[in-house]
């Protein structure tokens, strides 16, 4: 019988769900989508696929990057949800109103410990932004608290240095020039 995910992958097939399951197996906290056009809005899905050792995951913490405006989180059956604003460096005017503050953390705490991510198992967290209209690269600070321990996933390169050679790395979204192709903005 072949792969049940063969499917979703018609020219590579196998090949294809390999490195899929590879990449979530020993990966960091990372994105589900890891480029999106620069000032659109964005789906931000962070996939955990390990606790802090054998541990399972009691919380995770998202900061919400410079210039990343309206964060919302997805609510989680037996996880409470934290949302931390923040003051704005200036005023900005969104829909018609002026705004001050933003969201700039989000947390998702197990409620209880049955509810807790298992080592063993993987899962995601979800919210949607309005991205920066500039385009680059955007770093997403993830901080995965376990039952003991805990993995800071915030380390960004330095100029000249590779992203590979980090031991902790934040999620990287590439942000694209305006006018790619798929772009949808609001």
């Amino acid at each position: 019988m072949p792969f049940p995910f063969a499917s979703f992958f018609p020219r590579r097939g196998l090949l294809a769900c390999a490195a899929l399951a590879a990449g979530t197996a020993g990966a960091h906290v990372v994105l589900e989508h890891q480029a999106a056009p620069a000032g659109s809005s964005y789906k931000a899905t962070f996939k955990v696929g390990h606790g802090c050792g054998t541990s399972a995951t009691r919380q995770i913490v998202v900061e919400i990057p410079a210039g990343v405006r309206g964060a919302h989180p997805m609510p989680k059956p037996g996880w409470q949800l934290a949302i931390e604003r923040a003051p704005l460096p200036q005023p900005e005017t969104d829909h018609g109103r002026t705004v001050t503050e933003d969201v700039a953390r989000i947390t998702w705490t197990a409620k209880t410990r049955e509810d807790m991510l298992p080592n063993a198992h993987y899962d995601e967290f979800v919210l949607v932004a309005r991205l920066p209209a500039q385009a680059g690269s955007l770093y997403w600070p993830v901080r995965q608290v376990c039952e003991e321990g805990r993995n800071d996933w915030v380390e960004v390169p330095k100029p000249g240095q590779k992203r590979s050679d980090l031991k902790s790395p934040a999620a990287l979204l590439e942000l694209l020039p305006t006018g790619q192709a798929g772009e949808h903005r609001h």
